[in-house]
C-alpha cells in the first residue's frame, strides 16, 4: 500500500470519506496531476509544482483543502479561508460531504491550475 492510501485509510470518519472523495474529484478533474506524499500528507502537483494538499489541522473538526497559491484565488472564490495568517496558502474547510460544493471545487481546481501554469515560481506568480 502506498503512503497516501495508508494515510487516507487511517483517518477517522467523516475525514476519511471526505478526503477520499476530494481525492477522486482532484484526480478526475486534472488527469495529469501528480499525487505525492510530502510532509506526511497528500500533495497534488501540477506540472511538477505543488497545487494543493489535504490535511487535518490539530484542534479542528474539518478537512483542510489547502491551495498553495490560494491568496491569488480568494477574491474569486470566497470559500477560501486564511487559517493562522498564512502568507499565500488559502484553504477550504470541509466538515461533511453534504456541505462540499463539487461544482465550485472543480472550477477552483481549474483556476488554480491555470494560475500555476502562468506563474514563474511554485510559491509566487
Amino acid at each position: 500500500m502506498n503512503p497516501i492510501d495508508k494515510y487516507l485509510l487511517n483517518q477517522k470518519e467523516p475525514y476519511q470519506s471526505i478526503m477520499l472523495y476530494v481525492r477522486s474529484v482532484i484526480l478526475r478533474t486534472l488527469p495529469k496531476i501528480e499525487e505525492k506524499y510530502n510532509y506526511k500528507i497528500p500533495f497534488y502537483h501540477h506540472n511538477k509544482n505543488p497545487l494543493c494538499y489535504l490535511n487535518i489541522l490539530k484542534g479542528t473538526n474539518y478537512v483542510d483543502i489547502a491551495f498553495v497559491q490560494g491568496v491569488f484565488l480568494q477574491d474569486q472564490f470566497q470559500q477560501l479561508k486564511n487559517h493562522n495568517n498564512r502568507k499565500q496558502v488559502r484553504s477550504m474547510q470541509v466538515k461533511s460531504l453534504e456541505e462540499f460544493d463539487e461544482h465550485m471545487f472543480v472550477a477552483l481546481l481549474k483556476e488554480a491550475a491555470i494560475l500555476l501554469d502562468n506563474s514563474k515560481k511554485a510559491w509566487n506568480p
